[in-house]
């Protein structure tokens, strides 16, 4: 466990809020695994927009091919033996550089640094690609601690993997603030007693975000900074005023 820090915790989403990484790459590997499968199946963009509702690829794939006229133990063996193709295949992505950090992110990440505060990783995704993603992208140890899907399988917008992340920081919930992309992710971090910045992007803009600390279409670097500032610094070192967001009236 993190010494607790007085300037509070960021914990980041990984899988379209850290990352470009659903549309031409999760989704480009699990058609690259159907296909050497001989399965006769492709998710184009509009379908896996749909299928995103659903959190976790596994169940995702067995979902869908029931839906395909699978028989339920079937889909779930093929299910099983197909995300682990894809996810080898999507961790070759990850070290030949072709999952992007979302524009502005890296910027973010140097300012919440300066400022003190912990930055942490709550995601459902697989350790197997999340960790070097994170090493090759934004730096080995940038985040205090990574909790991911192969340590706590309960998938969001169950809270268990934010529990585990606050657990890992040694901080209560009104000293972290989450940034996620999605209602899911919005719903967990809510249900873990987190506040919460959503940030969409191409699969998620228009979903409900009620309760939402703010909701932004990308990463305004100046005025997310100062956002999480003022809700999480002591208000004798944050005297800026908060920036106007998409949530506000």
């Amino acid at each position: 466990m993190t010494s607790p820090n007085r300037n509070g915790a960021v914990v980041f989403d990984v899988d379209g809020t850290l990352v470009d990484s659903e549309r031409d790459g999760h989704r480009t590997a699990f058609n690259a695994a159907f296909s050497a499968a001989g399965l006769p199946y492709h998710w184009d963009v509009e379908t896996y927009g749909r299928l995103l509702q659903m959190t976790g690829g596994r169940r995702r794939i067995a979902t869908f091919l029931r839906r395909q006229s699978h028989s339920h133990d079937e889909a779930e063996e093929l299910a099983a033996i197909l995300h682990a193709d894809k996810t080898a295949r999507f961790r070759t992505m990850v070290e030949q550089g072709a999952i992007p950090p979302r524009p502005g992110i890296r910027a973010l990440l140097s300012e919440l640094s300066a400022t003190g505060m912990t930055l942490a990783v709550a995601t459902t995704g697989t350790r197997m690609w999340v960790e070097p993603l994170l090493d090759n992208l934004f730096g080995r140890g940038r985040f205090a601690c990574v909790v991911t899907g192969t340590e706590v399988p309960t998938l969001k917008p169950d809270p268990g993997v934010y529990l585990r992340v606050l657990d890992g920081i040694g901080l209560p919930p009104n000293r972290a603030i989450a940034v996620e992309d999605s209602v899911n992710g919005l719903r967990a971090a809510q249900g873990a007693g987190l506040r919460c910045l959503v940030v969409t992007n191409h699969y998620t803009r228009g979903q409900d975000f009620t309760g939402a600390l703010g909701v932004l279409d990308r990463f305004l670097v100046p005025d997310v900074a100062m956002l999480l500032r003022h809700h999480l610094l002591p208000s004798t070192e944050c005297t800026s005023s908060r920036p106007h967001t998409e949530s506000d009236p």
